[in-house]
């Protein structure tokens, strides 16, 4: 009975999910809400996900894609600015994923492991499904969905320390203080703590209730300093949810926290 109960549990769970995507436009499949479709499967999770082979090249959970190369991207660290205090690391963790379709260098449906048996392919490969609409490259039939190329500086940094780094943390406890003081710091929304023996930071956006949420912007533990230094950094991921794309009528492209007010972006920077 208890196993009878735990998988309908599972199964509420896997529903769930795939009715919040469902209705976005990374349902890629004919009932997606976005300009690009394709007819040659009904499955919606498998253009990211696959339960079995995954890409483990990348820090996203069961990736089902493969990634362009790292070194082929122009990161923010090129402009020299004189207010970026903070390192800039190369394109990875999360943002790796979400690249691998918003860069615009390959097909969407360049799979590890597509649908059915005999699908694999070591690293991805393009399936060459039937597309209905759009095309099966971002940003091939124009500007219909985010294609952001692979030179990033016209766009929010990501690989790179928050607040201009100093921080680090040690189970519930931020260490160190912003070195850019126009950022939330310890004292006000900045959280970390540890999950499965790893250091978590976010922004606190809500109540400032101490847990993280999806509706909170994440930020990821990166390797620093060589190596020598683990801390947050922002990434794609941090002010995206490619689940959920809607949050009211001001909020569109899955934002975390809503744009209405530029909530989103006083989050962090304190202006």
């Amino acid at each position: 009975m208890k196993q009878t109960l735990a998988l309908a549990s599972l199964a509420l769970v896997a529903s769930a999910a795939s009715a919040g995507i469902s209705a976005t436009k990374h349902n890629l499949t004919t009932t997606g809400t976005g300009p690009n479709k394709q007819s040659s499967t009904e499955q919606i999770c498998v253009f990211c996900h696959t339960p079995h082979a995954a890409n483990t090249g990348v820090e996203a959970p069961l990736w089902n894609k493969g990634l362009p190369a790292a070194t082929g991207y122009t990161t923010y660290s090129t402009a020299n600015s004189s207010t970026i205090d903070g390192e800039v690391l190369g394109v990875g963790s999360v943002s790796a994923a979400c690249l691998s379709c918003h860069d615009g260098t390959q097909a969407m449906d360049n799979l590890v492991n597509a649908p059915g048996s005999g699908g694999y392919t070591s690293g991805g490969a393009n399936q060459a499904y039937v597309w209905t609409a759009g095309g099966e490259i971002i940003g091939a039939s124009g500007n219909a969905i985010a294609n952001l190329g692979q030179n990033l500086r016209n766009d929010h940094p990501i690989g790179i320390q928050y607040c201009g780094g100093g921080i680090t943390g040690t189970g519930t406890t931020v260490n160190g203080s912003c070195r850019d003081s126009d950022f939330a710091g310890a004292a006000t929304r900045l959280k970390t703590k540890t999950i499965n023996s790893a250091q978590v930071f976010w922004i606190d956006t809500s109540t400032v209730d101490n847990t993280r949420s999806k509706s909170d912007i994440i930020l990821y533990t990166r390797d620093f300093s060589g190596g020598s230094v683990k801390g947050p950094s922002v990434e794609c991921a941090s002010c995206h949810d490619p689940h959920v794309e809607t949050k009211g009528s001001d909020n569109i492209s899955f934002m975390r926290v809503t744009t209405a007010g530029s909530q989103i972006c006083l989050a962090c920077h304190t202006k």
